[in-house]
């Protein structure tokens, strides 16, 4: 009796009424490409830098099997595809690419090569957007400069095909007078950080920000030659920080992976209304950046 109960809750619930008829209202599913197009239309792969390796980098065998959960990451760990299983996603977005350099062969031995064969073997589709997602608009970039409050934000280099686009950003402040000091918190605490690497002109804190630059991940490339109070990127060299103060730029650096990996909380509910709600996007609970913060014994 309570089977029977239980199934009729189960049909009631299933049945919408049309036209005076019972019908099942059918699920609508949503398939590998239906994704990719919405990920194309966000973000153009023929954006991204012309030395990435973007887009779809592992196929399932059967592309018309419903994606009815994704999970996003920043970097494809071993300890990522584990979780794809557990979540049972059948596809993962991941930012950095994890096939970059040719794969010659596929075996055992390395883990980059288990994470392919192990994506393959459980149907699990990988893609990477990768630069195409620091040049666009509402981006990467655009999420990192918006730890600060800005009047006026543009590419630092102009895309040459979609100038719209293009990577970094060069923004100045509008609204308030910002000090070093306040600057940094207000990063720290946009991008979900405990910490930051600060490079201060001077020693003076108390110093004005009116123009800052932006460049997620490795940023010295994109940031060399510009003239802001500050930049903000993940890592630069020591050379490179040195140049920069010397010349009167503050250096905020964050780490290469944690100036990126707080863009897909947003980019979580950007998928998920592109979708309407049809899949469950997740983002990764097991990527984080491969380094910590230590502190001696004796710190304070």
């Amino acid at each position: 009796m309570l089977f029977r109960i239980c199934s009729l809750a189960i049909s009631v619930r299933n049945v919408v009424r049309s036209g005076g008829q019972q019908c099942l209202k059918p699920r609508t599913m949503v398939t590998l490409q239906e994704v990719i197009k919405q990920l194309k239309d966000f973000a153009p792969e023929n954006i991204a830098e012309k030395w990435d390796n973007v887009g779809l980098l592992v196929e399932p065998r059967n592309q018309t099997n419903p994606i009815s959960n994704i999970l996003l990451t920043n970097d494809l760990t071993e300890a990522v595809v584990t979780e794809a299983r557990e979540r049972n996603a059948q596809m993962i977005i991941s930012y950095h690419p994890p096939i970059f350099a040719p794969l010659k062969r596929l075996t055992q031995a390395s883990w980059k090569e288990r994470i392919i064969i192990d994506c393959i073997r459980n149907d699990i589709a990988i893609y990477s957007p990768h630069t195409s997602w620091d040049s666009v608009n509402n981006g990467v970039n655009d999420w990192l400069a918006a730890s600060l409050p800005y009047d006026n934000c543009k590419p630092i280099h102009q895309n040459e095909s979609f100038p719209a686009y293009g990577s970094g950003r060069m923004c100045e402040i509008s609204g308030e007078t910002i000090n070093v000091r306040d600057a940094v918190q207000r990063i720290i605490k946009h991008t979900q950080m405990d910490c930051a690497m600060v490079s201060v002109t001077g020693g003076n804190e108390n110093r004005i920000i009116q123009k800052y630059a932006v460049c997620a991940g490795s940023g010295a490339s994109v940031l060399k030659g510009v003239q802001a109070d500050m930049y903000i990127t993940g890592e630069m060299s020591h050379h490179e920080v040195l140049e920069a103060t010397s010349n009167g730029t503050c250096v905020v650096l964050l780490g290469h992976s944690n100036s990126e990996r707080g863009f897909l909380q947003t980019f979580k509910d950007i998928l998920t209304k592109r979708l309407n709600q049809k899949t469950v996007v997740h983002v990764s609970s097991s990527d984080r950046d491969p380094t910590t913060l230590m502190l001696g014994e004796n710190a304070n």
